[in-house]
């Protein structure tokens, strides 16, 4: 009878052996899970939920220029950042163009470790308080986030780095440059934008005299005169530039090649030349009514705008003219540009402002989240639209606008817009922006050097390594060899070409040794 019992129990056993074991496997992993979440700083996605800096009220910040985003406390920072899954592959640094370490200075700032942090940030960035900032991270490092993928929304990586960095600030960890040993060679660099700044610092950290040319009153380029205040405000451009000033960069302003000194005068005052001057053309709508009166290219129309913020007398803002007060504006265009341009307007306190787009939203080609900010303020979309017409006797007074529909896609991968046949509107306009993109001047005519050689688009042609163009010791880096573009690939560029020039003025001065 015993025997009869065991083998029953037996039995059993074996019968429920797989449904024991499953369930005992489900009570292991649910201890690991819960053990591992209570020890572990990170992978806390599944139970602290995304959250953003506090956004100041639509009606707020319409009255100003200051920055919309207020910054996270440190416990606000340490949390979110505590979201981060820790990839094996991680796709948010993949697809940063700076290839930033950024699960690894989201871990640092989950346990504490702020100037850890701070420090390993800016060994891949010059500028992260401004990448942190300006950057389109919803089509960069956040929008490639995992667990964004997975439904859990991003880590909220820009906000994480501009506290960073601003911690560091406050802390005092930003530090000017110490140069080990000063070397004689020199390096002049055109253009203080963010190509220049980069490749000025990472010279003038191996020794190199560094002197920066600039045509404008004021160094930073783009980020002090193309980019609004309340998205980048002034005093974290300038404090970067006295670092630099301080740690042995020389700055020259108001200065124009082909004015001052020819490229081929500049060249023999230094031992290697970079031309990083940007692309500001504006490219032109060829509509009729083109010659009418207020109708402006978007960079002069910011330009004198951030000039005015920073105190400047501007004669045509001053008169008017460049002021959007109690004006109904237009903007044509559907770029980061665009989105300055119509939320500009609408703090000069435009009567309204109205943004023509010849696509639709989803393939719009700036930051999502800048258009929603613009929609928030009150800036009225016209998607799949074309302007046809500017109408008006002396000056504009209408823009007469075509209706659009989308095609099947380009070479490009974009559905081509296509004119639908007696669609035509109007739209009341006292002022017109026009900000379709940039191309680059005529650099060989404005250097006053013929040799320079460049592409079909006008850009200056560089070998594709070394960033070298066609004239030794004459490099090329950011928006004047890659068209009009980001930030934060103005920076890259930067770096790279600096390994570039360092490896040239080595070589030189080898051969001059041996």
């Amino acid at each position: 009878m015993r025997l009869i019992k065991k083998s029953f129990k037996y039995m059993v056993f074996h019968k429920y052996k797989s449904y024991f074991m499953t369930y005992l496997r489900f009570i292991c992993y649910i201890y690991c899970y819960i053990s591992f979440f209570m020890n572990e700083k990170m992978l806390k996605f599944v139970n602290i939920r995304q959250e953003n800096p506090s956004k100041r009220s639509k009606i707020e910040r319409k009255i100003d220029f200051n920055e919309i985003y207020s910054e996270f406390i440190n416990e606000k920072a340490s949390q979110q950042s505590s979201r981060c899954s820790q990839c094996g592959v991680p796709f948010c640094q993949i697809h940063c163009p700076l290839s930033n370490n950024i699960p690894d200075w989201l871990k640092l700032t989950a346990e504490g470790r702020l100037e850890d942090a701070y420090h390993l940030s800016q060994s891949t960035n010059n500028m992260p308080e401004v990448c942190g900032r300006i950057c389109p991270q919803d089509r960069l490092c956040e929008g490639n986030c995992v667990i964004e993928q997975s439904g859990h929304g991003t880590v909220t990586i820009g906000s994480i780095e501009k506290y960073i960095t601003e911690t560091a600030w406050d802390k005092g960890w930003v530090k000017p440059i110490e140069v080990a040993e000063e070397l004689n060679q020199s390096i002049g660099i055109i253009g203080s934008g963010p190509a220049g700044l980069a490749c000025g610092e990472e010279l003038r950290k191996k020794g190199y005299q560094v002197t920066i040319y600039d045509r404008y009153d004021r160094a930073g380029g783009l980020l002090i005169y193309g980019i609004p205040n309340f998205k980048l405000e002034k005093h974290v451009v300038n404090r970067r530039i006295k670092l630099l000033e301080d740690g042995g960069i020389k700055f020259i302003l108001n200065f124009e090649v082909g004015r001052d000194l020819s490229l081929k005068k500049l060249r023999e005052k230094h031992d290697a030349i970079l031309i990083a001057t940007g692309v500001y053309k504006s490219r032109e709508v060829n509509i009729p009514g083109n010659d009418l009166k207020n109708i402006f290219p978007a960079m002069e129309f910011l330009t004198a705008s951030n000039r005015k913020g920073l105190g400047d007398k501007v004669e045509m803002f001053d008169n008017g003219t460049l002021d959007a007060k109690e004006k109904d504006v237009i903007v044509i265009g559907g770029g980061d540009t665009a989105m300055d341009c119509v939320r500009t307007s609408i703090r000069q306190k435009a009567k309204s402002v109205k943004c023509i787009y010849r696509r639709d939203k989803e393939n719009m080609p700036g930051s999502a989240r800048e258009v929603l900010n613009a929609e928030e303020e009150g800036i009225e979309f016209i998607w799949l639209s074309s302007p046809k017409e500017f109408k008006g006797s002396d000056k504009v007074e209408s823009l007469v606008v075509d209706r659009i529909k989308l095609g099947e896609p380009d070479d490009s991968g974009r559905r081509k817009p296509l004119i639908q046949k007696n669609s035509e509107f109007e739209i009341k306009a006292d002022i017109i922006i026009k900000a379709l993109g940039f191309d680059p001047e005529e650099l060989p005519k404005l250097f006053d050097e013929e040799k320079l050689q460049v592409t079909k688009w006008g850009t200056i042609k560089t070998d594709f390594d070394t960033m070298e163009t066609n004239i030794p010791g004459v490099f090329a880096a950011g928006d004047i060899i890659r068209g009009a573009s980001l930030v934060v690939w103005a920076i890259k560029d930067g770096r790279d070409v600096a390994i570039s020039i360092d490896n040239y003025l080595k070589s030189i001065q080898n051969q001059k040794v041996a």
